[in-house]
């Protein structure tokens, strides 16, 4: 089972350059904005990948009673997976929703 070591801070969108700040209700893990992450866990939260590449959210999936954002790193092409955040841009969601 993955371990997970909550980290919700404040940070700048390397994509977007837009001051995110902490969600206060689990980790903040993409920015709300234009939904890039940054390739930094390997399990969440331990910041111990050391890829650090821009992940471009590429599609959206229904997971329980929410959906999850796919991503694609521009580096290491890995794909990932995050949970979508109450105050995420929904036009985006439903933009991104339409590439699969």
């Amino acid at each position: 089972m993955k371990q997970f070591n909550m980290i919700d801070e404040a940070f700048i969108c390397e994509n977007c350059n837009a001051k995110v700040e902490p969600l206060k209700y689990s980790a903040r893990d993409h920015c709300p904005h234009c939904l890039c992450s940054k390739h930094v866990d390997i399990n969440p939260g331990d910041r111990a990948n050391n890829c650090k590449g821009i992940l471009d959210p590429i599609g959206i999936e229904k997971f329980k009673d929410t959906y999850k954002i796919i991503y694609k790193c521009r580096n290491c092409k890995q794909e990932h997976k995050n949970i979508i955040a109450k105050d995420d841009d929904m036009d985006m969601i439903i933009k991104i929703s339409k590439i699969n």
